[in-house]
């Protein structure tokens, strides 16, 4: 029998306010409900328990300004933790998949994190790849994000791997935050036609949304061939969301997690606390553990309550077309990359981190290597809601950065360490050597993690 792990984390400690739509009943209502049910009682569910994160699994992915604690409490490191503890169950053989029911979320986080956006600090499941790959070796991932809106910090953390498959589907982005996860957001010049977002309109439906499944993620998911399927288990979609206004059921959660079949799920979204989420993390939970789920519903629920329209079906169908053609150009598209013979790319992002009000200004460089996905250089600007501004600046190397990547990018941290001055804090992430650094350049200390 294939077992399926589960862990909650309620983050009892962590709240944005006391009357926050992300609160720690969100994962209360759904326990509650396993036990009422006899769902923990199944022989093929193991329940585990969470741990902490260390801040070195955090290093791996995020530059933290001006440090770790400064972004996170104890409850991020736990809720990452959650996040490890699945992973090294999958790995060691002792589950055939798991659900990381855990809060704070994380997919809006980006690689700096300067405060809290999308109610994120840091990206529990970027942090958990990072993991997998350091430990376990694990190289081909593929990320599956089914929240209703974008999972743009997700999307930049690997917008330039070209191991890593980003599939968002999700409320188009003209009606909802982050505004983000168009069919034109494809990728880096070295990772083009990895990132396919597919941005849906509102009060789409189960029917619209198993097509896209069917017809793009899944085909997609073969051609790529990932080592891991992670779904960033986003449960905002539902009908009754009060932060979204799109139309799945639970039972449609239930047949697209039987459908993907993700070695991994990690929850993000989802603030229906009372008339969904119980239903909708039941409904996950039993389609991962193999149990029948055909007579799972809420309790409002009335079969053909809600229909696809034709036009939307028709919209629908043309962007499945646009980007089954996308991926299928990827490689064409990075040999003409590389084949312009530029050293680097550079461009700019305007970040604003909603909850926290601070905006951020990054120009970003990108080296163009012939041989890997290229290192990444990021001088960043946050001005800060008391007036404060903030200028960093990050030296990212992927993990499967080439020799010559490793070291120039080890030449201009050392460049940049001798004229710290313009800046308040100079990072160091070498995923591929796995060492992290930072220079305080007030205090001149540099931490090694």
């Amino acid at each position: 029998m294939n077992k399926t792990g589960i862990l909650f984390f309620p983050a009892f400690d962590w709240a944005i306010s006391s009357t926050h739509p992300e609160r720690e009943e969100r994962l209360l209502y759904t326990r509650d409900q396993l036990f009422e049910e006899g769902i923990m009682d199944f022989p093929q569910i193991i329940e585990y328990q969470p741990r902490m994160a260390t801040f070195k699994d955090i290093a791996r992915v995020h530059f933290c300004v001006p440090d770790i604690p400064a972004q996170i409490t104890e409850a991020h490191l736990v809720s990452a933790g959650g996040a490890l503890v699945i992973a090294d169950a999958r790995m060691n053989g002792e589950i055939h998949n798991g659900f990381a029911i855990i809060r704070p979320p994380g997919h809006h986080a980006m690689t700096v994190s300067h405060g809290n956006r999308g109610f994120c600090n840091i990206n529990n499941e970027a942090i958990m790849i990072e993991y997998l790959r350091q430990k376990y070796g694990v190289k081909r991932i593929a990320i599956v994000d089914t929240d209703v809106h974008h999972g743009d910090g997700s999307q930049e953390i690997y917008y330039h791997d070209p191991d890593v498959l980003f599939i968002s589907f999700h409320q188009d982005g003209h009606t909802l935050y982050p505004g983000t996860g168009f069919t034109d957001e494809l990728g880096g010049p070295l990772a083009w036609g990895t990132t396919i977002n597919v941005p849906l309109a509102p009060r789409t439906t189960d029917t619209g949304i198993i097509y896209v499944l069917e017809n793009l993620v899944l085909p997609l998911l073969e051609q790529f061939k990932p080592d891991l399927i992670i779904n960033s288990a986003g449960q905002d979609n539902h009908y009754t969301d009060p932060l979204a206004d799109m139309c799945f059921s639970a039972q449609g959660y239930a047949t697209l997690n039987q459908k993907l079949a993700p070695d991994i799920a990690v929850l993000e979204g989802g603030y229906s606390v009372e008339t969904a989420l119980p239903y909708i993390n039941m409904g996950i939970i039993m389609a991962m553990a193999g149990i029948d789920f055909s007579n799972l519903s809420e309790p409002d629920y009335r079969a053909g309550k809600f229909k696809e329209s034709p036009r939307n079906m028709e919209y629908i169908k043309k962007l499945v077309a646009t980007q089954l053609a996308n991926f299928s150009r990827r490689e064409e598209v990075v040999a003409q990359n590389r084949a312009k013979n530029e050293p680097y790319q550079s461009y700019y992002k305007s970040i604003y981190y909603d909850t926290d009000s601070i905006n951020e200004e990054q120009h970003n460089k990108l080296r163009i290597c012939q041989h890997c996905g290229g290192y990444r250089l990021i001088d960043s600007t946050a001005h800060l809601r008391n007036g404060k501004v903030q200028r960093v600046f990050c030296i990212s190397v992927p993990a499967g950065a080439c020799s010559d990547c490793q070291s120039e990018a080890q030449t201009i941290y050392r460049e940049m360490i001798a004229k710290s001055s313009s800046f308040d804090v100079i990072y160091w992430q070498d995923r591929a050597g796995d060492n992290y650094r930072s220079l305080n350049t007030e205090l001149e200390t540099e931490t090694v993690l």
